[in-house]
């Protein structure tokens, strides 16, 4: 299996028919259409929808047995409840997400609100709600959870923090389990900059001296003029062919 495991953040976007999808695809065919160009995705309606278990399963057969997805968890569970009374809703993910995807899920993203920010407290919480059989991931946008000892107790628990480029966060290339996981939102404007070729080949050459990294998930969420697109498949060449 391939180490970096590159995609997009979402696939199913009206705005990029006819600048990645073809002008005359019907929008059924979209999913198998991004699976012949990528092989991850990073399930973003998961967040909006709590994912079923049909669903999933249709997505698990259209795509190749290489094929990995990232989940992204309700934000009922994140961002309504914050972990609150949480152990039947994580349940229900876990089990939906194990019975549709099987061995295609590669993790399972946890993204939390701006609001939200460190307490040893909430780190508890959370850690000691995570199913631990699962490759977990937390995505926090506060920056008050870019220090050690929040990276040394998620590693205890071999739960992967998730790195990102975002206008207002830190820009840290944080590794601290073999599972690497980065986002890329937009340098600039969020959810819309395109990433230059120097910036990605950047990126790319400090990742890949880390010989901690066992798998890496890089994912981009910059879909506003298909950027995501663009700079994917850019960096995939540039993993492939290093300098």
């Amino acid at each position: 299996m391939e180490k970096w495991h590159i995609g997009c953040s979402g696939f199913h976007y009206k705005h990029w028919r006819g600048s990645f999808y073809p002008e005359k695809l019907a929008i059924k065919n979209w999913f198998s259409y991004y699976t012949e160009h990528f092989d991850t995705l990073e399930l973003n309606v998961t967040f909006y929808r709590f994912p079923t278990v049909p669903i999933l399963t249709s997505w698990y057969e259209k795509s190749a047995a290489h094929f990995r997805f990232a989940v992204k968890a309700p934000r009922v569970i994140t961002h309504y409840k914050k972990f609150n009374d949480t152990e039947r809703m994580l349940n229900d993910f876990y089990s939906t997400v194990d019975l549709g995807l099987k061995e295609k899920c590669g993790c399972c993203l946890f993204q939390l609100p701006p609001n939200y920010h460190y307490t040893e407290e909430k780190l508890e919480k959370i850690v000691s709600s995570l199913h631990p059989d699962f490759q977990n991931v937390l995505e926090f946008r506060h920056e008050s959870w870019w220090q050690e000892n929040v990276f040394k107790e998620l590693a205890r628990h071999k739960i992967s923090f998730c790195g990102m480029s975002h206008p207002s966060l830190p820009k840290d290339r944080v590794q601290n389990s073999p599972l690497f996981y980065f986002r890329f939102h937009g340098e600039d404007q969020l959810y819309a900059s395109r990433y230059s070729e120097k910036q990605l080949a950047d990126f790319s050459a400090e990742i890949a001296q880390n010989e901690h990294i066992k798998t890496g998930y890089i994912f981009f969420n910059n879909d506003i003029n298909t950027s995501a697109i663009f700079n994917a498949r850019e960096l995939k060449d540039i993993l492939k062919n290093p300098v």
